[in-house]
């Protein structure tokens, strides 16, 4: 007896249908599309204004606690043989065109790159946006907890042990060379160092995530060069930038932990909405063969 064979359906591509497996596997995969845009940008000047006003609020009635914890810092280097800052800080002054360019870096560097890397991040690698955006909020956020736990005069308010601040020797422009800049700010907020940690947050984005080979360089040129001229300019200790890098490489592994978490959690609840379904059978393509006949 001759096989009937049926004509598959016009104008209709045979598919089959995606199994709970697959349906789940597609439902882990990262959001390639970012958030939109009026919410992030919302968000973000929000989060920049809350960080510097509470940087304000924050700022110590007496200074006494300040400089004691310089002394702290200082005495605790020395003993561990890290106290590089002072060294740097002449080296700097006998370069004046390097102080200036130092002082510029400082002022302008610390925002325009870490908006520039965002900005970048939110058009370019959209899949990744989320996670970054989110440890660079906590980062900032819990370094507010260092600067109302621990206020601490830069070295630059440290004259009596060699310090200068080449802002003021120079007459440059600075970040606080403006008149009146310093009572706009909390300059006492040191501990830790969000200069160095949002460097790091930027270098780690892009020797991660481009593809260009100089831009991977830059990245991990920016860090260093960061973390130079902070010490250099008078404006942190080696223990301020150990403490913000540490704080940014927490937030980003607890970031990509929760980021993962939530993957799962999505991959299990596609596979529990998938289990209550009814079983399809295999999709009509028109040959009777596929049923065994």
């Amino acid at each position: 007896m001759a096989q009937t064979i049926l004509p598959a359906s016009r104008g209709r591509t045979a598919t089959r249908s995606r199994t709970p497996v697959e349906r789940a596997s597609r439902a882990e995969r990262p959001k390639t599309a970012a958030p939109a845009l009026w919410r992030e940008l919302l968000l973000l000047v929000f989060s920049y204004c809350a960080y510097s006003l509470t940087r304000l609020v924050l700022d110590p009635g007496s200074t006494t606690s300040a400089f004691a914890h310089a002394d702290q810092i200082l005495d605790f280097e020395r003993m561990l043989g890290i106290d590089v800052e002072l060294g740097l800080n002449q080296a700097l002054l006998e370069a004046p065109w390097l102080a200036r360019a130092a002082n510029v870096f400082y002022a302008t560097a610390h925002f325009a790159v870490t908006l520039g890397v965002m900005v970048w991040l939110y058009r370019h690698r959209p899949r990744y946006y989320r996670w970054f955006r989110t440890s660079l909020i906590v980062a900032t956020a819990v370094a507010l907890i260092g600067f109302w736990a621990y206020p601490l005069a830069p070295p630059r308010f440290m004259p009596g042990d060699g310090f200068v601040d080449p802002v003021t020797a120079l007459q440059t422009l600075g970040l606080y060379s403006a008149p009146g800049s310093g009572a706009l700010t909390n300059q006492y907020a040191a501990m830790p160092s969000m200069h160095a940690g949002w460097a790091l947050w930027c270098g780690f984005i892009l020797v991660r995530l481009s593809t260009q080979r100089w831009a991977k360089v830059l990245g991990m040129l920016y860090p260093a060069t960061t973390v130079l001229v902070i010490l250099a300019t008078a404006n942190h200790y080696v223990l301020d930038v150990v403490a913000g890098i540490a704080l940014i490489v927490g937030a980003l592994t607890g970031s990509w932990w929760f980021y993962r978490r939530s993957l799962v959690s999505k991959k299990e609840s596609a596979l529990l909405r998938e289990s209550d379904l009814p079983v399809r059978g295999p999709a009509f393509s028109g040959d009777v063969r596929q049923f065994g006949v």
